[in-house]
């Protein structure tokens, strides 16, 4: 079923509009019609609609309530700013896993440097990634891809977590299990999970991340993932362990 989301003005007396993209993409490239069922978003719900009208904006009557698709433990991914077009790749796959969040973050061994105009350009290709990958994976709420940051500027928001997962080469005892263990039971969480670019997390950073951030520094098992993977698994890995996957 097609997907689509309400305009500004949302649900009234149980009809909505779709958005200006939304109604040109459903007329032009779908050739929706009026009795036509689809998917409505609109957030924090999703509903069954029927195109009641296609003049201008598709006018759409709500038919019902969808099942919730929004993970109830809201994730953050702090991503090591990596090479080339991956971080495309990244937004993608991390919203149809559930993510809350993405926060780009410049590190030592970052090779790419993203600033000014750039980064403003960069920010919202990949905030319309994360956008259609909404619709694609039947989600509500579209992930805030947020301007990238160093790592010391991070230390009011890492504070603001329930518990902060970085997996680091170089970690031996701790796993992601054991980190999201004292939070069992407890039905909304705020997690970050921070990933090294390409040359991974220094030693130095890993240590600041300890002792400042209070950060759990933990292992992936015994290969080294690329970045673009690391993020992926271990996303994978806290959604599955808190439920969010069944």
């Amino acid at each position: 079923m097609h997907r689509f989301f309400a305009d500004e003005a949302g649900i009234q007396n149980g009809k909505a509009c779709l958005n200006a993209e939304d109604s040109k993409h459903a007329l032009r490239v779908l050739r929706l019609e009026e009795g036509d069922e689809i998917e409505l978003v609109c957030a924090p719900a999703r509903y069954l609609a029927r195109i009641e009208n296609t003049d201008d904006l598709v006018t759409v009557s709500v038919l019902e309530e969808l099942r919730q698709t929004e993970a109830k433990t809201q994730v953050t991914l702090y991503q090591g700013l990596p090479k080339a077009d991956k971080m495309e790749m990244i937004a993608q796959k991390t919203t149809e896993l559930g993510v809350y969040a993405i926060r780009p973050v410049a590190m030592e061994r970052c090779v790419v440097k993203l600033e000014g105009k750039d980064a403003v350009k960069k920010i919202d290709r990949w905030q319309k990634i994360a956008r259609e990958a909404v619709k694609q994976c039947a989600r509500v709420a579209v992930p805030q891809v947020r301007e990238p940051k160093k790592l010391a500027q991070l230390k009011d928001e890492f504070s603001a977590l329930d518990v902060l997962i970085v997996p680091w080469e170089d970690a031996r005892d701790g796993s992601i299990l054991k980190a999201l263990a004292p939070f069992e039971g407890k039905e909304a969480l705020r997690v970050g999970i921070l990933i090294g670019p390409e040359g991974g997390i220094s030693e130095k950073e890993a240590t600041w991340l300890a002792e400042n951030a209070g950060a759990k520094l933990v292992t992936l098992g015994p290969r080294i993932l690329r970045t673009e993977t690391a993020g992926l698994a271990a996303l994978t890995m806290v959604m599955a362990l808190r439920g969010e996957m069944e």
